[in-house]
């Protein structure tokens, strides 16, 4: 046998089972290699993982059991994973919907489905934070606005909200803000879907805000009786009728309150837009411009209201500013009204989006334009109008006299309709006992239509195009007879290579995890599995109604109770819900938790909340949602939280303790020794304890904090477990409670004696998007769940042994480790050479990588988190990049370059600059390609350096202005 053979007969596997591969995925997610873990180890001066762990976790909260694998299971194939999850898909039945309620069917353009939806260049990008190399997205966000505004008649709408439900109540607090009128009254038109009414109850109640809830003939006894700061309208209603709300809305500004609209973007394509009828603030869901029902979610709200509002406004918004070269550039405009600032000041606890869903729905208007929006409009406004003379013709009362696309039928048996309904193949909305609804949308056709009208005894007119026998619904009075959506982009892409090229063109221009590792601290962008993504778009996950019987949604149901199951044996919670649309919803469910069980025990005092100063401002934000009244507590010089503070906070508060919010491990990237004592010293107190889930990656498999003393905390399925960040949403954010906590889990419009009520309009959440988190489970199960969180804890000692020398590492625990994530520190190199921390972010961009999260928890310093998903190449450029970059502020460090000369300061460079005149101290080469590895790789950024302050002196929020810079 020659050498040869005998090597590869070595290499021959010994037994036929070791041929079948079931922790493939694992391997496949997890970067590092065993070569590249030992490697690491060495580095990092560990002789093992478990030694590494060891000197990081602390003994007091580490498991010494292994995930239990009757629940998490053991690792499964991607195609065995897929046959599972199809079987699950298989058994919700798709039946037509014409429940309505806010959430329609509708066509995804497949050009927009293929390269948006499942284009990882848009689905793993991540929020734009740092606009240089995010200049597709935002575009994309501002087309979204224009849109918006376009469509209601507004001046500036943001960058899309989490859904209609906690969008009305974000417009109710922003119009308590608005309103000089003396009173915490808010009048609301009882014709409202009612899961928005259930949403809005949730919200106004901690936060002492009276809602009247009425019919809108009652409005003026209303602002006779002592006024309101407000009033909330629906044109159309919950029930379909469209009403010109121009005389009351009139009314209440004479009143001295602010008047929101609830609408339709399809509606106002053709009826009045709110902003025609005098409305300061409009919003609705966006849903059905393209985006699939998904059993509830994710789905793209939208607030949009006068210019003078825009500093009130929730969420993000996307301006117009210039680059240092003059360009026209985009960045997120007004970032000073945020929770990360403004903590408990902030106007909303919102700090993520929708953006994802946001960018379909601006896309399905350029594609469509005016004239494609119009036509379907038409369609679906018609196909109700044939409807009503159908019925009307049998005789059928309808509740209202007017309708875009919504019916309200009176019968005799609601449910017997209903069943009817059914048996013909269609889902209608039960409204009462007396009485059900039909809503149309652009999947139905005449022959829908005419199986309705036949299930509840009518039938089609005989001439469907004679209006004389079939009237139109809207109207002369509300007709829409303006010009909108003029811009160009609204016109330009309605053959598929114009808008194939548009999207590629947009997405080249961004930075995303298909490009590059982004290295952000407390964000975790690791691996969006493809595998992970491929259930989404089913129709069996994407076309169900939130509301539809639950008999139809078996397969849905089984894998929220799944998913809920595996997710409380991970952290060791007695229950968890999958409601909240994103973490900061799940703050908010979990202190409503808190809340509802101390009011249950008669402690209604224990309203304050005590936050450690390193926090994430979404805290503050939701605890003061929550009625909460915060109160920080210091950090130590090592980064932990100072129990000397807490102690002297518990004796200053006394019984008024409610609850602490805590981040483990901590903002500071470490595991803090004293977390049980912590625990026991608020248990002590009397009060509860919320663990932020954010950093939860760094604790899958060797802690749980429902065991080490935590009684709540949610849970970031876009971080931990493979939620895609889309740009800035959509996110999961559930909670995880203790039994104690169970019975104050956020219900729903099906489950109205709740304690605690809706936090989300749909009763699962984003339902549409959990079968990601499931996939990623199923393949990965305990083990290697385990086996990530390790590496993502070398992973960034690693990080932090390499760049220490140049870059200190601000923070460590009691052994010298850190946790997932590591903090660097600048302020000496700015204080002794002028390059900021913006400067090596900027600098980064030229190096083809996302800079790490800047300036937070503490300003002046990066936090890196590497997430198991790198490779140890991968790892290794960053840190080369970092270490090349120190060898650039040496260079300014020793005056061959001034500051204000140097490629840190003109950095990012872009293509354009790089073939102008150059008159720098230093070459083109060093300006473009640092390291000749990019040569083969180069992502050009398209601006340089955006002048913030600019964009905000002179906010424009539209497109327009920005095509007319352009020319």
């Amino acid at each position: 046998m020659t050498a040869g053979a005998r090597s590869l007969g070595a290499r021959v596997p010994s037994s036929l089972t070791s041929l079948f591969e079931s922790d493939e995925f694992v391997r496949r997610h997890v970067g590092p290699s065993a070569d590249d873990v030992a490697e690491m180890l060495r580095v990092v001066d560990a002789d093992s993982l478990g030694v590494l762990l060891d000197e990081t976790v602390p003994d007091s909260i580490r498991l010494r059991d292994a995930l239990s694998a009757d629940v998490v299971g053991e690792a499964t194939p991607e195609h065995v994973a897929i046959e599972r999850m199809r079987v699950m898909a298989e058994r919700n039945r798709c039946v037509a919907s014409m429940i309505g309620l806010g959430y329609h069917g509708t066509i995804t353009p497949p050009v927009i489905q293929r390269n948006v939806l499942e284009n990882p260049a848009w689905y793993t990008a991540y929020t734009p934070y740092q606009p240089e190399i995010s200049q597709g997205r935002l575009e994309a966000i501002l087309n979204f606005q224009t849109m918006v505004t376009e469509l209601t008649g507004l001046d500036v709408a943001n960058a899309s909200l989490l859904d209609e439900g906690t969008a009305v109540a974000e417009a109710v607090t922003m119009a308590r803000r608005q309103s000089k009128a003396k009173t915490q009254r808010c009048f609301v038109d009882a014709d409202l879907h009612p899961q928005t009414l259930a949403v809005l109850h949730t919200r106004a109640e901690p936060i002492d805000v009276d809602l009247v809830v009425a019919d809108v003939a009652s409005l003026p006894e209303v602002l006779e009786d002592g006024g309101v700061f407000g009033a909330v309208f629906g044109s159309p209603t919950s029930t379909g009728a469209v009403v010109d709300r121009t005389d009351e809305i009139a009314a209440v500004h004479v009143a001295g309150g602010a008047a929101i609209v609830v609408t339709d973007p399809l509606a106002c394509v053709v009826t009045t837009p709110p902003g025609r009828m005098g409305a300061d603030i409009a919003v609705g869901s966006a849903q059905r411009f393209g985006v699939p029902m998904g059993f509830g979610g994710p789905h793209a709200a939208f607030v949009a209201a006068r210019e003078k509002a825009a500093r009130s406004m929730p969420g993000r918004i996307v301006g117009v500013s210039t680059d240092t070269a003059g360009r026209p550039a985009l960045r997120l405009a007004l970032q000073t009204r945020e929770q990360h600032i403004r903590r408990e000041k902030a106007t909303s606890n919102i700090c993520t989006a929708q953006v994802l869903l946001a960018n379909i729905a601006g896309f399905y208007a350029a594609w469509h334009g005016r004239s494609g929006l119009e036509r379907i409009a038409e369609r679906v406004h018609r196909l109700t109008s044939v409807a009503a003379a159908g019925l009307r013709d049998a005789g059928r009362s309808l509740r209202h006299g007017t309708w875009f696309d919504t019916l309200t039928v009176e019968v005799e048996d609601a449910d017997v309709a209903v069943g009817a309904a059914l048996d013909a193949g269609i889902n209608i909305r039960r409204v009462d006992d007396g009485a059900v609804g039909l809503t149309f949308d652009e999947t139905h056709t005449v022959d829908d239509v005419a199986a309705v009208l036949d299930a509840l005894g009518a039938a089609l007119p005989a001439d469907l195009d004679d209006r004389s026998v079939a009237p139109d619904g809207i109207p002369a009075g509300l007709r829409r007879t303006d010009e909108f959506l003029t811009q160009s982009v609204f016109e330009r892409y309605h053959t598929e290579h114009e808008m194939l090229r548009y999207l590629r063109r947009l997405a080249d221009k961004d930075l995303a995890l298909d490009r590059t590792m982004i290295p952000l601290g407390s964000c975790t962008m690791k691996l969006n599995a493809t595998s992970e993504m491929l259930p989404i778009t089913w129709p069996e996950f994407a076309s169900l109604h939130p509301y539809a019987p639950l008999d139809q949604a078996a397969g849905y149901l089984e894998l929220i109770e799944d998913l809920e199951r595996r997710l409380a044996e991970i952290t060791g919670y007695a229950a968890v819900s999958l409601q909240p649309n994103a973490g900061s919803q799940g703050e908010f469910a979990g202190l409503l938790a808190i809340r509802g069980y101390h009011r249950a025990n008669g402690d209604d005092r224990r309203t304050v909340c005590l936050i450690p100063e390193s926090a994430h401002g979404t805290n503050a934000a939701s605890a003061v949602m929550a009625g909460m009244a915060v109160k920080a507590v210091a950090c130590d010089d090592d980064g932990n939280v100072d129990l000397d503070d807490v102690r002297a906070k518990i004796e200053e508060v006394g019984d008024e303790l409610s609850a602490i919010m805590i981040t483990y491990p901590s903002t500071h990237g470490v595991f803090e020794a004293s977390v049980s004592e912590l625990c026991g010293l608020i248990h002590d107190a009397g009060g509860q304890v919320y663990v932020d889930g954010a950093n939860l990656n760094a604790l899958v498999g060797l802690a749980k904090p429902g065991r080490f003393g935590a009684d709540v905390s949610h849970l970031n399925l876009h971080k931990t477990f493979c939620i895609p960040h889309g740009g800035g949403g959509p996110g999961v954010g559930p909670i995880g409670v203790g039994a104690h906590l169970a019975p104050f889990l956020p219900g729903s419009v099906l489950t109205p004696d709740a304690p605690v009520g809706p936090v989300a309009a749909a009763p699962y959440g984003s339902a549409g998007i959990l079968p990601i988190p499931w996939m990623y489970l199923e393949m990965m199960g305990g083990d290697g769940l385990t086996r990530a969180t390790e590496v993502a804890i070398l992973g960034a000692n690693y990080v932090a042994t390499r760049l220490d020398e140049h870059f200190p590492v601000l923070y460590r625990g009691d052994r010298g480790r850190v946790g997932h994530e590591c903090i660097i520190d600048l302020r000496p190199i700015t204080k002794a050479t002028g390059v900021s921390v913006d400067d090596v972010a900027k600098r980064l961009m030229d190096y083809s990588f996302h800079a790490p999260t800047m300036s937070f928890p503490v300003a002046g310093t990066l936090m890196i988190e590497p997430t198991e998903s790198e490779t140890l190449r991968e790892l290794d450029r960053f840190c080369e990049a970092m270490i090349a970059i120190r060898g650039e502020i040496e260079r300014v460090a020793s005056g061959e370059w001034s500051v204000g000369e140097s490629p840190l300061h003109h950095a990012p460079h872009t293509a354009e600059d790089l073939v102008a005149d150059w008159s720098r101290p230093y070459d083109r080469e060093l300006g473009a390609f640092p390291v000749a590895s990019l040569r083969a790789t180069k992502y050009f950024p398209p601006v340089s350096r955006i002048d913030g302050a600019y964009g905000d002196r002179n906010l424009v929020c539209s497109c327009e202005p920005l095509e007319a810079l352009a020319t």
